[in-house]
């Protein structure tokens, strides 16, 4: 039988005790610890796991890695970086340290994700064509606004630009904002840093969350300032139009030209549009009266490898004869700025020229705007106004902030001062109770309750004057560690001095946190400031561009003969090529007709599919061209369809149809002059094919044959008109599995050779 010490045994204890007896104990042991770990388990919907675990997911990246807080335009990996770099003494007035070690010590400390994210944040912080105040002074290679890379972290070095520092960095020490703890809660980190200006409207924020994304455009930073300024002024009643008059639109680093400038109101308060951006294109004269087009601004959508891509779509215009007047490209783009050479024939016409790049390449781009960031810790698509009342909010609490930490030091500081004024008056009582006492503590109990009891006085009137002395604690510790220098007289008119100057800046502090109208002066002459060190002129016009027109110019109509061989090669050659050489042409191709530029051909498949040709689409050459398969010109798949008839388009003729189970029809090849390249050119029953195709002729006879042998000829006016969408009539009732095989009509094929009619060939 088991006993109570069964119960209490360990697995260790298993070892020393009868089998029997051990392994009651173990399964006891086993049901025991069952019986705990089912009194920790939770049931719950596997779904609800899921969704709960997204949701987190989702809202972390929304808010801690993607979108940009309203308060200081950074995401935080950006707030980190310059946090760090300042925490590492990497500022501005010191030398460069490599991007390797910031990233290294930033990753470590504040944001442990991939090296290369923090690497590519820090990059772009230094880009001057992205950013309209970088935040990073870079140092080597940082890429290029062409798309080059930038150089590992190991060979660039950075530090912070003077702008960060004065902006964004300024009053970080003055416990204007909160810390938070970091990922390991063993440092902290500030969660938002005291920027002074409306940096998210200036650097603008490109981020992509998780179901939501935010493109803000860069915008002026005079602009921006002076719009600050007014929205103080007119906080109860200001309105976009208000904001508008001063900041009138995005400038980009880049320069460029907005040309909606329509649209900008709606999208200023919305929070959402696209900006139409424009290159700058500038006509130069040159030498024997030819001109160039010199693009010297981009668009902003540009930067990276746009500037490549457009020109290899100029270079491609030019190539299939859209541009035929640019006779050559050049990118002559240096470190001074963007030049974009294209060199023209004499006489062109710069106008079109510019219209047609403006129209089909990027020089003219969108911007799409979603004014998307994180306000209160949700993010939330906000119009101009909101940026503007948030920032006015944040301004006033930094500034609360600030000038109470301002106004705790200075009372700290005129207490201290208070107190060596009192103790110069009495030097020589202090003197004699420094002398007098044996510990500092006690005489530091004498300076502030006038205690000297243990202290010995050369003088009775010292002792009686040291029962007077009242200082406070924070006097006292500083009359002990006064140094007898300050003493002398120029010290003591210094402390005065500095008395004054400290009681003077404590009613300053108490008039600012006493009246929101001097807070509000004091931020906008923070803001006047630093309009002055970086305010610079706009480089982004903008403007209602007229809609772009280009003027097309007639085609010129030519006689051709097209040539189609029997591996369905075709070409085009000219009347006076055909002439001479007809008799070899005619016996190397399959079709050939006479046509113009400016007609179409039919080409028609067993699948029952009709593909439309332009005829100035066939490459036009010479005699020994082999010329472009049909597939390329068609839309023809040869591997899944055969032609087997192409003729040329005349809405006034008729044509038959015969499909391989016996129907046939006549339709009007009007029905086939469609702006689409491929459509259906009859209805097919399952598993059937056309099998002929040809102009219908009311004199001709049509003879059908079956692979049983089976056949019937009759008259074609015999057969009816129908629709393309329609299968026809039956033209010979088949067996099961019979199918036509043969279709002639008297030997002869109608085609349009010249007008007439061709042998079959």
């Amino acid at each position: 039988m088991p006993n109570d010490k069964d119960e209490q045994m360990t697995f260790d204890d298993l070892d020393r005790v009868e089998p029997d007896q051990k392994k009651r104990a173990r399964k006891r042991k086993t049901a025991k610890i069952l019986e705990e770990i089912q009194e920790k388990i939770i049931d719950v919907e596997f779904s609800d796991v899921m969704r709960k675990s997204y949701i987190d997911y989702s809202m972390s990246v929304i808010t801690a890695r993607a979108l940009p807080d309203v308060r200081d335009g950074l995401k935080p990996v950006q707030r980190r970086i310059i946090y760090d770099m300042q925490e590492l003494g990497t500022t501005s007035d010191k030398p460069y340290r490599k991007v390797a070690r910031v990233v290294g010590d930033t990753m470590g400390k504040y944001h442990p994700h991939g090296d290369s994210s923090l690497e590519g944040a820090l990059v772009v912080m230094a880009q001057d064509w992205k950013q309209m105040e970088p935040l990073v002074d870079g140092h080597g290679n940082f890429g290029s606004i062409e798309g080059d890379e930038a150089a590992a972290s190991r060979y660039i070095e950075c530090r912070l630009t003077k702008y960060a520092e004065d902006v964004l960095l300024s009053d970080i020490k003055e416990n204007t904002i909160d810390l938070v703890p970091n990922y390991d809660e063993e440092l902290t980190e500030p969660s938002v840093l005291p920027c002074k200006l409306p940096h998210l409207l200036i650097n603008g924020s490109e981020g992509i969350a998780v179901g939501m994304a935010t493109s803000m455009p860069t915008h002026n930073t005079a602009e921006v300032i002076d719009a600050a300024i007014w929205y103080l002024d007119h906080e109860k009643d200001a309105t976009i139009d208000g904001i508008m008059e001063i900041l009138p639109g995005p400038d980009f680093p880049t320069g460029g030209i907005v040309s909606n400038k329509a649209d900008l109101k709606e999208i200023y308060a919305t929070g959402f549009g696209r900006i139409k951006v424009r290159g700058k294109v500038e006509v130069e004269q040159e030498k024997g009266g030819k001109e160039r087009l010199v693009i010297t601004e981009i668009p902003y959508p540009m930067i990276g490898d746009g500037i490549g891509k457009f020109l290899q779509a100029v270079a491609d215009l030019v190539e299939n004869k859209t541009l035929t007047e640019i006779v050559d490209i050049s990118n002559q783009s240096s470190k001074e700025g963007i030049r974009i050479v294209l060199d023209l024939r004499k006489g062109a016409d710069t106008e079109q020229i510019e219209n047609i790049l403006y129209k089909k390449t990027r020089l003219e781009d969108t911007f799409g705007c979603n004014f998307l960031a994180i306000s209160n810790g949700r993010p939330e698509t906000m119009s101009i106004l909101d940026i503007y009342r948030e920032y006015a909010a944040f301004q006033y609490e930094i500034h609360t902030r600030l000038f109470e930490n301002l106004l705790k030091k200075a009372d700290r500081r005129r207490e201290i001062d208070e107190g060596l004024l009192k103790a110069i008056d009495v030097v020589d009582t202090i003197v004699e109770v420094l002398r007098g006492s044996r510990t500092v503590a006690q005489a530091r109990e004498c300076l502030m309750t006038g205690n000297i009891e243990g202290i010995r006085f050369k003088t009775e009137e010292a002792k009686a004057q040291a029962q007077t002395l009242r200082f406070t604690e924070v006097q006292a510790q500083s009359i002990l560690e006064l140094r007898l220098a300050r003493l002398v007289g120029l010290e003591i008119e210094q402390i005065q001095e500095d008395y004054d100057k400290i009681v003077k800046n404590i009613n300053r502090y108490k008039k600012l946190l006493g009246s929101r109208s001097a807070m509000r002066t004091e931020i906008k002459k923070e803001l006047e400031g630093l309009k002055a060190k970086y305010g610079r002129p706009r480089k982004t016009l903008i403007t209602d561009a007229k809609e772009i027109v280009i003027k097309e110019k007639p085609e010129e109509i030519l006689p051709v003969w097209v040539l189609i061989d029997r591996f369905h090669y075709m070409r085009a050659v000219s009347e006076q090529i055909f002439d001479k050489n007809k008799d070899q042409l005619e016996g190397e191709n399959k079709y050939v007709f006479h046509t113009q530029t400016d007609q179409r051909l039919i080409a028609f498949t067993d699948t029952g599919k009709a593909h439309t040709i332009k005829v100035r689409d066939i490459p036009y050459g010479r005699l020994k061209d082999k010329g472009t398969p049909i597939d390329n010109i068609s839309g023809h798949d040869s591997k899944t369809e055969n032609i087997i008839q192409i003729l040329p388009l005349d809405p006034e003729q008729e044509l038959v149809f015969v499909s391989s189970d016996g129907y046939v029809k006549r339709v009007s090849m009007q029905e086939f002059d469609v702006t689409r390249r491929t459509i259906d050119s009859t209805k097919l029953s399952p598993g059937a094919t056309v099998v002929y195709v040809a102009p219908y002729d009311s004199k001709r006879t049509l003879m059908l044959t079956s692979a049983n042998r089976y056949g019937i000829r009759f008259q074609q006016e015999e057969i009816p008109v129908q629709g393309k969408v329609a299968r026809g009539a039956i033209g010979l009732k088949l067996e099961e599995g019979d199918h036509i095989e043969e279709v002639s009509d008297n030997g002869l094929i109608h085609l349009s050779k010249r007008g007439g009619k061709g042998k079959k060939r």
